[in-house]
């Protein structure tokens, strides 16, 4: 656990396994809107026993620094940039799951050579007018500070109606644990920041030119960023697979822990991506 300065604002982080063996894969997650490093806590044993894993907290989530200002999903972008300069590293693996996702699309742009693969899930390669939409609703509603009805407009639709249904005992005590949470200000002014800054985000004309070789999971039921917009993504990065996960919704990692674990290994360890058949 530690942090590095980006502009005199702290950036927390987290390593497991042993950085300097240059012999193992790096592999960077990059958090979904609301999440943070704790996010992934169960997905580290299997993620770092034989690669080098580092989570990390982007502004205005989590244990780094809160911003006072608007800002685009470019400061992100050279957050994570910033970080792989700190550690000194040359290539690493990205892991990336709905807003991060998009940070990483847009760092691919600008960064490519530092990627060696990349796993994005739930993304779309631009902020629409519907999703837009969506977003501001949540802000109209994070203005009133009720949490519980914050809660009600965001996180049942980020889950299938099956999960839902079926987990129900889970869902109550992650709401338990969340309306104190979502009724905070500071952690509602920052969550409206990051929504605001997903607003522009805009990767289409500049697919073609990631050569990275690329995973895209998608999920059947995901209501936030339907299947429709990874078969986008997947049409335009010229070296990438999707995979569409059924029965399933924007929350892929959390719905399927286990098949979303062993996707990314097994798309990460794989040393072979062209086959002569």
């Amino acid at each position: 656990m530690a942090t590095f300065k980006f502009k005199g604002l702290d950036i927390y982080y987290q390593i497991n396994g042993d950085i300097t063996d240059k012999n193992k894969k790096v592999i960077i997650i990059l958090n979904g809107i609301m999440m943070s490093t704790a996010s992934w806590e169960q997905f580290v044993e299997p993620l770092s026993k034989n690669t080098v894993l580092i989570r990390y907290d982007m502004l205005d989530q989590g244990q780094s620094s809160s911003l006072d200002f608007e800002y685009t999903q470019e400061i992100q972008v050279e957050v994570l940039k910033a970080l792989t300069d700190h550690l000194a590293l040359k290539k690493v693996n990205l892991v990336a799951i709905s807003y991060g996702a998009s940070i990483a699309l847009q760092f691919a742009i600008k960064h490519q050579a530092l990627i060696s693969q990349m796993v994005i899930a739930n993304v779309v390669a631009k902020t629409s007018p519907w999703l837009k939409a969506i977003g501001d609703g949540w802000n109209q509603v994070a203005k009133t500070r009720d949490g519980e009805a914050y809660y009600n407009i965001t996180i049942p639709y980020i889950y299938s109606p099956q999960f839902y249904s079926k987990k129900l005992d889970w869902m109550e005590n992650r709401k338990r644990i969340l309306i104190p949470i979502f009724s905070d200000a500071r952690f509602l002014n920052r969550m409206t920041r990051l929504t605001n800054s997903a607003s522009t985000h805009d990767t289409l004309k500049d697919l073609k030119n990631i050569q990275t070789n690329t995973l895209i999971i998608s999920s059947e039921e995901d209501y936030l960023t339907p299947v429709f917009e990874q078969k986008i993504i997947n049409d335009l990065l010229p070296n990438s697979n999707i995979v569409i996960i059924p029965e399933c919704g924007h929350a892929s990692m959390y719905e399927h822990p286990g098949l979303f674990t062993s996707l990314v290994l097994g798309h990460i360890n794989n040393t072979k991506t062209k086959y002569n058949l």
